[in-house]
């Protein structure tokens, strides 16, 4: 999914790190949480944001062709925006990125010109979006929706309960 679509365009609002007063304290959560789960989280909240839409052509194509590939692509584009803040739209950061999941850079530039990064990106998007999810993490179990960490703990007793 890609916040700009679902959020800015279908649900015509901004980003939720944009809102008074939600924004600061969705920042100061996140690092709360990733300080609480150990995650590498160093991004500032006044470090420019990055265009995504390349990096999620480039996981696009990475789940299509490689799957477990593609899930150390994820980590990769995550590291490098969250925790080394660097641009991921650019070719440089986004090629590292590629060939550290163990993926031709050239292959995904060849697919790239042809657009089929592009088409498999829209695809999830509009994916997303019919199954209604607006935001980041959502998860979807047995049809049922869940939005936020805070639902964490409801997904896994979901899971082991089968639902209710």
């Amino acid at each position: 999914m890609l916040v700009g679509v679902s959020v800015l365009k279908v649900m015509g609002i901004p980003p939720i790190v944009e809102l008074p007063l939600k924004g600061p304290y969705i920042i100061n959560d996140a690092k709360r949480y990733a300080r609480q789960h150990q995650i590498e989280f160093e991004r500032p909240s006044t470090a420019p944001t990055s265009r995504p839409v390349e990096a999620g052509r480039a996981f696009a194509w990475a789940k299509e062709i490689d799957p477990t590939a593609a899930k150390r692509l994820a980590g990769f584009i995550f590291r490098s925006y969250f925790v080394r803040c660097l641009d991921i739209s650019k070719d440089s950061v986004l090629s590292a990125c590629v060939r550290k999941a163990g993926l031709s850079w050239h292959a995904f530039e060849t697919a790239r010109a042809e657009g089929s990064p592009a088409e498999l990106l829209r695809r999830n998007v509009d994916d997303s979006i019919q199954r209604g999810v607006f935001g980041s993490p959502f998860f979807i179990v047995d049809g049922e929706p869940f939005f936020g960490l805070e639902k964490l703990p409801v997904v896994e007793d979901w899971l082991v309960t089968g639902g209710w």
